[in-house]
């Protein structure tokens, strides 16, 4: 499971680093404008619709709620600083996709029980795609903060991220993480497009082999 997570660039605009992601094989898009207004947001998210939905792919938007209750997109993912999930929840209805942000397990347990679809658990590594940046855990610290969750009966999908790049998928994926987020190493690489076709071909290799492993 890949989501990519858009980014200011110098070299694309919104909608083609969306669409060389998903000719890379993507399926799940965020839409990050941090700074932007509302309306911004809504303007470059109509520019996704249609991407997004000839291709399958889920398309969410970073903590802007209102603005994925006007279009009906596939959902929104809130930081720890955005509206509550709960309320979220509430407004959105049970079929939107909801995420949340976690640093830590304690973070990740507080959601047991809680109707929220997956965390995007982070950082991996210093980022220079995300202000105020939380310490970042590292491959130990992703091992064990989803010990400690799945001893803990908590079964909720967990998303890596934070300054991911092709190199850490396996060891990542080892650690028993569900999935990774990637923006800067995508947007930031010689041909976006092949890239993340490389990073899908990395995780669908591991989950193959996770599949012939369970047959056997």
């Amino acid at each position: 499971m890949l989501q990519f997570i858009t980014h200011h660039s110098d070299r694309y605009s919104i909608a083609e680093e969306v669409q060389m992601a998903i000719e890379g094989g993507c399926r799940w898009i965020q839409l990050r404008m941090k700074n932007s207004t509302d309306e911004e947001v809504k303007e470059t998210a109509l520019q996704l619709i249609d991407m997004c939905r000839e291709h399958d792919a889920f398309l969410i938007i970073d903590d802007r709620v209102n603005v994925v209750n006007d279009l009906k997109v596939s959902g929104v993912h809130l930081g720890k600083e955005d509206m509550n999930p709960m309320e979220a929840r509430e407004l959105l209805g049970p079929n939107a996709i909801i995420g949340v942000t976690a640093n830590t397990a304690e973070d990740i347990l507080a959601f047991k029980g809680k109707d929220v679809d997956y965390v995007g658990l982070g950082p991996f590594r210093y980022t220079t795609t995300k202000e105020k940046l939380a310490p970042v855990i590292g491959i130990d610290g992703y091992k064990e903060i989803v010990k400690q969750v799945r001893d803990a009966g908590v079964e909720l999908p967990i998303v890596a991220v934070g300054g991911i790049t092709l190199e850490d998928v396996p060891a990542l994926m080892e650690t028993g993480v569900n999935g990774i987020a990637v923006s800067g190493a995508i947007i930031n690489a010689a041909d976006p497009m092949l890239y993340t076709s490389k990073i899908m071909e990395k995780l669908l290799g591991i989950t193959m082999k996770e599949v012939k492993e369970a047959d056997s």
